[in-house]
């Protein structure tokens, strides 16, 4: 896997990670509103994540390691 294939993973997935965070924060705080939108960009981050680590695994060899 490349280096920059890696790094877009993780960013997407980190991006999700800290929307979903800030959703419970703002919901927590009673700014549904805010939270909500918060949720939707966590789901899209979270689909596109997914989607090109699908993509990654199907091109690349899996390595095992002991």
């Amino acid at each position: 896997m490349t280096e920059s294939k890696d790094a877009l993973v993780s960013d997407l997935h980190m991006k999700a990670a800290y929307a979903h965070t800030a959703a419970a924060h703002s919901h927590s705080t009673g700014d549904h509103s805010s939270a909500q939108e918060l949720a939707r960009k966590a789901l899209c981050d979270s689909v596109v994540a997914v989607k090109y680590t699908e993509e990654i695994a199907k091109t690349e060899p899996q390595s095992i390691t002991d």
